[in-house]
């Protein structure tokens, strides 16, 4: 078996170390960024550094990466950048990020709180997309309360007329109500899957198969479980059996149609963002789905 991450794992954990829980310094991320995950075997698993908008805007980045125009550039360091601080304050955080030697992949924004419609912040994002510079990828994180599917419809509709658009949901948090049940994920993902919309995920997939945090008693979504949920629903499986894959603690279940697939793109499911690499990078080895960088 080849050292390389299969093609179906590819890119599926962006680096978000510098969120809850895991909250290191922003140094303390661009250096294992660049040192450890963009140089490792594994390298091919991990997406782009997540990065805030605040901290962007608080200069925080700018004695970390060089000038763009420097004359021996390391390779630029790759982001992802969070709009923690809103829709309107996305095109100045890009201004001030084109100084440096910094590649922005990639742009993800809550349109909505969840007591609120998400249509009305969905119209002022995909107002501000046709501004953004050439090549990123902008997923609107909407909340799972009502107005879902109708923001569903609406960023579908973007995408098919040429927006790089995509949605997002939040999986996890310091509360039960954000954390989806099974059935609840399973028809996100039914959803999409109906509208041939990608999507992202953020928080509490930290292992790879379902589990009782024993710290908080929340049950959190097995990464794995979402993987062999996603594989499912593309190929028909109605939101019961989503739900039932989704819902398992057996590894099993949900290994072997990860690993029957291994060789394929990964569809619908563009990743989630993880504070930690290494721990979904070692659950991954413990069942098989990677080598941990030795030949067989």
């Amino acid at each position: 078996m080849s050292t390389q991450v299969p093609r179906l794992l590819a890119g599926l954990v962006d680096d978000a170390a510098v969120f809850p829980p895991g909250s290191a310094s922003l140094p303390d991320a661009v250096a294992a960024h660049r040192r450890q995950h963009r140089v490792g075997w594994y390298a091919d698993l991990v997406g782009p550094l997540l990065v805030p908008a605040s901290a962007v805007t608080a200069g925080e980045l700018d004695s970390l990466v060089g000038p763009a125009d420097r004359s021996a550039p390391e390779d630029p360091l790759v982001i992802g950048l969070i709009g923690d601080t809103g829709i309107d304050q996305l095109p100045f955080a890009l201004s001030l990020l084109a100084s440096f030697d910094v590649r922005v992949r990639q742009i993800e924004v809550p349109v909505a709180k969840r007591s609120e419609d998400p249509q009305p912040g969905l119209a002022a994002l995909l107002d501000l997309v046709p501004r953004l510079p050439d090549g990123l990828d902008v997923s609107a994180e909407v909340p799972l309360t009502w107005g879902l599917m109708e923001a569903l419809d609406t960023i579908a509709g973007a995408r098919a007329a040429g927006m790089p658009v995509a949605a997002k949901f939040r999986t996890g948090g310091l509360a039960a109500e954000l954390f989806p049940t099974p059935a609840e994920l399973a028809a996100v993902i039914c959803a999409c899957r109906d509208r041939d919309l990608p999507f992202k995920l953020t928080a509490g997939l930290h292992h790879a198969i379902r589990h009782i945090d024993p710290e908080t008693g929340f049950t959190h979504h097995g990464f794995v479980n979402v993987l062999a949920a996603t594989l499912a629903a593309r190929d028909g499986a109605g939101t019961v059996g989503v739900a039932e894959l989704l819902a398992t603690t057996d590894p099993a279940r949900v290994v072997e149609p990860a690993r029957a697939r291994r060789d394929e793109p990964r569809p619908l499911w563009i990743g989630y963002g993880s504070c930690s690499v290494v721990e979904p990078l070692t659950d991954l080895i413990r069942l098989g789905l990677v080598n941990g960088g030795y030949e067989q």
